[in-house]
């Protein structure tokens, strides 16, 4: 929302915006209730949501969180955390190019830095298994694009 507001404020300097280029704005008020609900159920189930993420990782990969010695699933849940509240505003917004430029491009190079990308991509395939739970069907689509988007660009 915020890109295409400030994409239709320089498309527009000095005149009117055309019917056309107002059309985002209405899509986004016929969603914004579903973004709205999906955003505070995400908000109260956040806990729940990455502990369960968490335990199908475990499963999955019983060592994942453990490089040698060292225990890495209180930094995992760190991360899982803001990226999760990163995605609910990105949602909320609908703006997932924003989320992308902002917080996806800066938390890539860091995972690619500690070589993550694995642990990224089963995190957020995880999360969108999960999410069922916890949003319905309007608001699965809405959301799930946005963990999609999390997964490719932090698990490559």
């Amino acid at each position: 929302m915020l890109t295409n507001v400030e994409a239709l404020v320089q498309a527009t300097d000095g005149r009117y915006a055309s019917d056309q280029e107002l059309m985002f704005f209405q899509t986004y008020l016929s969603t914004v209730g579903t973004r709205l609900r999906a955003y505070q159920k995400i908000q109260a189930a956040e806990p729940q949501i990455v502990a369960q993420v968490m335990t199908r990782l475990k499963v999955q990969r019983p060592g994942l969180f453990q490089v040698g010695e060292q225990d890495l699933a209180a930094k995992w849940q760190r991360d899982t955390v803001r990226v999760l509240r990163y995605s609910a505003i990105a949602l909320l917004l609908d703006d997932p190019e924003r989320f992308k430029e902002t917080l996806l491009s800066w938390f890539q190079t860091i995972m690619r830095a500690f070589g993550a990308q694995e642990s990224c991509d089963l995190t957020y395939t995880a999360m969108q298994a999960v999410m069922p739970q916890f949003l319905n069907a309007e608001e699965l689509t809405l959301f799930v694009p946005i963990l999609e988007l999390s997964r490719v660009t932090l698990g490559r």
